[in-house]
């Protein structure tokens, strides 16, 4: 398991994820999702934790809803990542890369997980 992020580069224009469909999305990849909405801190505002193939995963939102952290397998990773930029307005950049940044990635509107990875191994 590795960690991973996706946020935004640059100003958010007042944009935020909307928790509730990442919830939906989260909810209809994995089962018994258990939700912490207690503040943490800055980084871990809001927290989903669930059971995947490979074993447990977390994913958890910043404070100001534009980063998300996700301590997950790389191919859960990378889908949970391609559902944040789909709830992104069109045109607002996204990066996704791991906690070295031993890669970063633009995320394009239109991508795919197997176009992500790809773009993750060329990096």
């Amino acid at each position: 398991m590795a960690k991973f992020m996706v946020f935004v580069e640059g100003e958010a224009d007042g944009w935020r994820v909307d928790r509730e469909a990442l919830t939906v999305a989260i909810r209809g990849r994995w089962v018994g999702v258990e939700i912490d909405s207690t503040h943490h801190s800055e980084a871990r505002s809001f927290c989903w934790a669930f059971e995947t193939e490979d074993g447990p995963g977390e994913a958890y939102l910043h404070e100001d809803g534009t980063c998300l952290y996700l301590d997950l397998w790389q191919d859960d990773a990378v889908w949970l990542a391609v559902v944040f930029h789909r709830l992104a307005p069109a045109g607002l950049d996204l990066v996704f890369c791991d906690e070295g940044y031993n890669f970063d990635v633009r995320l394009r509107s239109e991508a795919t997980d197997a176009e992500l990875i790809k773009l993750m191994t060329e990096a």
